[in-house]
């Protein structure tokens, strides 16, 4: 019985394995963003001089996922290849968000079979997920917590454990320390905990509000413990609890957020409706319907909101505050998990619910068998090309011109840079970062663009780097930028992007324009 339990486990663990090798082989070894190289530039330096840097020895606050950061940065320690550890990472994440998802949904919904294979099975087929699994970055990671701080609020929620005081201490230890783990890596767990912790607390009978107080003690300072290093580390730094670069992208964001809440929305969404998942939305539909009526008479079904709630509430929180929609909607892909799961297991109910009558049986098979095909077709297609097209891209205009720098720019010369992940990894030196994820100071100045040259002189800087829109007031013809390199890959051409130059700068203007 208990090697029953385990095989659906080892299916969707085997298929996620395997589709993000075949993503990672598709990328020969890349990564699809700069900012992975970020995390890699702070994971090396971390193991090698124990500060937590992006310019080896200066400590610096620019990382938003400080527990992704720990993660790769003990595969440097460990000596395993970071390639092999970082994309094994992603694996194993995207596996962990699948398993978790198959084991919740068969808990919550045990009079309908196979839900859980299904659920599990959406989740490690979607394509986004397996993109952010192969890409070097803390999305895969942060998705599984998401699932695990769902699942624990599930649990958490039970009658049982308000008569349990052992059980009802270790699942407020663990809910509190996986919520401290989600909120390190990435900052807006803090929404779902809050989320989740208001679903268990609405979940439990009124006459049991001191063993409620006791859980939420217990978690409370157990997801204390868990962030107080980092936190007091921030403080220190930048004087908030927040990274450099929240300031940053909120200076880069803060034109868009002026078209408004509709517009940020739309624009955070889009991204996420090209794959399967759209065709799942009746089944949402149908679980939510499901758990309203079920709430009428019995709260516990409040235990399933923090699923249904979860992807909504990121999308609009980053449609207000950061509707940027880069790289197919990264910042929100951790959205997609959940949803993922309501929407199947939605669609299973809907299946079975509608097997007595000929038409809706006919149109609730051919919709899960259509949403079925569309995960695999788009997995394989879609997903498979932009991905390898991603790497390509960073690979032509961040990594290249990195390599280029290290053999041609003098460390001891001051670069100015706007992507600064490759160049960190590859040619490491002290940087002006016109971006001002390490160098915050930037950050009043962004959109101005005389006070940015200013800055810039102001430090000395000597090369600048960037691409043709990062420019100060995008002046590619500024007589003082004298082009010494420009990138000589295609792959931006096709991905409608512009090249990367390397420009020595010359305060005297003494450049031809």
């Amino acid at each position: 019985m208990k090697l029953r339990r385990l095989l659906p486990d080892s299916l969707i663990a085997f298929l996620a394995v395997l589709v993000t090798a075949i993503y990672a082989a598709a990328g020969q070894g890349g990564f699809p963003l700069d900012d992975s190289w970020i995390h890699q530039t702070y994971a090396r330096n971390l193991a090698e001089t124990g500060v937590w840097s992006f310019v080896p020895g200066v400590p610096s606050a620019a990382s938003t996922s400080p527990l992704y950061t720990v993660l790769l940065a003990t595969g440097y320690l460990l000596g395993v290849p970071f390639l092999i550890w970082t994309h094994a990472l992603g694996a194993a994440a995207l596996a962990s968000a699948g398993i978790i998802g198959r084991r919740l949904a068969s808990a919550a919904f045990p009079a309908y079979k196979g839900i859980g294979l299904a659920c599990g099975l959406a989740i490690v087929l979607s394509w986004h997920l397996v993109w952010a699994a192969a890409s070097g970055m803390e999305t895969a990671v942060f998705s599984a917590l998401t699932m695990a701080t769902i699942a624990l609020a599930w649990a958490s929620g039970s009658r049982e454990v308000a008569d349990e005081t052992r059980r009802l201490i270790g699942l407020g230890i663990a809910f509190g320390a996986v919520g401290g783990l989600m909120t390190l890596a990435r900052p807006e767990g803090a929404l779902l905990l809050g989320i989740s912790g208001l679903c268990i607390a609405a979940s439990w009978r009124a006459d049991r509000f001191a063993r409620l107080v006791v859980f939420a003690g217990v978690a409370l300072v157990s997801c204390a413990l868990v962030l107080a290093p980092y936190l007091s580390f921030n403080l220190a730094q930048t004087g908030g609890l927040l990274p450099d670069t929240a300031a940053a992208k909120q200076a880069y964001a803060q034109p868009i957020r002026a078209l408004g809440l509709w517009w940020g929305f739309q624009q955070m969404t889009l991204p996420l409706v090209a794959g399967g998942q759209l065709l799942l939305i009746p089944g949402y539909v149908v679980l939510v319907s499901f758990v309203a009526r079920g709430l009428a008479g019995n709260r516990q079904m409040v235990r399933l909101l923090p699923a249904l709630l979860w992807g909504p509430a990121l999308v609009l929180l980053y449609a207000w505050w950061l509707p940027l929609n880069f790289q197919h909607g990264r910042y929100v892909i951790p959205a997609l998990p959940a949803f993922i799961w309501c929407g199947a297991a939605g669609m299973v109910m809907l299946v079975v619910q509608a097997r007595r009558q000929l038409l809706p049986r006919l149109f609730s098979r051919v919709l899960a068998l259509s949403a079925a095909l569309v995960f695999v077709l788009m997995l394989f297609t879609l997903g498979l090309s932009a991905y390898a097209l991603d790497v390509r891209v960073i690979e032509d205009e961040m990594v290249a011109p990195a390599q280029w720098i290290a053999a041609n720019v003098p460390p001891e010369d001051l670069l100015a840079v706007h992507d600064i992940g490759a160049v960190g990894y590859f040619a490491p030196r002290p940087i002006v970062d016109i971006a001002g994820l390490v160098t915050p100071e930037i950050v009043p100045l962004i959109g101005d663009a005389d006070a940015m040259w200013a800055f810039i002189e102001a430090q000395g800087a000597q090369y600048l780097m960037a691409l043709p829109d990062q420019l100060p007031g995008e002046a590619t013809r500024d007589s003082r930028l004298c082009l010494i390199y420009q990138s000589e890959g295609n792959a931006a051409a096709v991905a409608g992007g512009e090249k990367m130059s390397v420009y020595r700068i010359s305060w005297d203007a003494d450049c031809p324009p």
